[in-house]
């Protein structure tokens, strides 16, 4: 079952997470063309502005219920750092797939944990999700560490389970979180 997801905005310590709008084209190019996001995540078909502009569009809108996407925004200085989404949203089994993705610009300040971590205590509270779960390239030691620390517990590895960038096959983990897992930190979300 899907419906319309409301869209939203989430604040927590220094971010600021929104749906994608057209004016986050420029910066969002630049993220999904890193050499390092083009490796490590699904590869969208954005070669210009112009088709940012349309990726963003499409990201912002949450109405086919299936997803509800975040633009990530520096809450200080209103700049773009990622992008986090729920997807694969199934309101029947009350599960969702978590992604996400940092500019090489902002990497290593903790923007991923914060906001997978709000995005997922959003989708517990208002959607009413009882499971979401993420993969990661076992070889992607940053994105285990990113949802180790956002509270997902690892729940084992998928052989040779899909073809990342370079065209190779990689083992993956599959990471998890309940709505009833107790997770140290700050308020995930306002």
């Amino acid at each position: 079952m899907t419906s319309p997801i409301e869209p939203v905005e989430l604040t927590t310590g220094s971010l600021l997470l929104r749906p994608p709008e057209e004016r986050d084209a420029v910066e969002a190019l630049a993220m999904v063309r890193d050499p390092d996001s083009m490796l490590w995540n699904p590869a969208p078909s954005v070669v210009d502005v112009a088709a940012a502009r349309e990726w963003c569009r499409s990201l912002g809108d949450w109405t086919p219920g299936d997803h509800a996407t975040f633009s990530v925004l520096d809450a200080e200085s209103g700049r773009l750092v990622g992008n986090v989404s729920l997807h694969r949203i199934d309101l029947d089994q009350l599960t969702a797939e978590m992604g996400y993705r940092v500019g090489s610009w902002a990497r290593g300040r903790g923007v991923a944990t914060e906001a997978v971590r709000a995005v997922t205590g959003w989708g517990f509270a208002r959607l009413g999700l009882h499971r979401v779960h993420l993969f990661h390239a076992v070889a992607n030691a940053a994105s285990c560490r990113v949802a180790t620390k956002a509270g997902y517990r690892n729940e084992g590895t998928l052989r040779s389970a899909s073809r990342y960038g370079d065209g190779l096959r990689y083992d993956e983990h599959l990471h998890a979180r309940l709505a009833g897992d107790e997770v140290d930190g700050p308020k995930e979300w306002k």
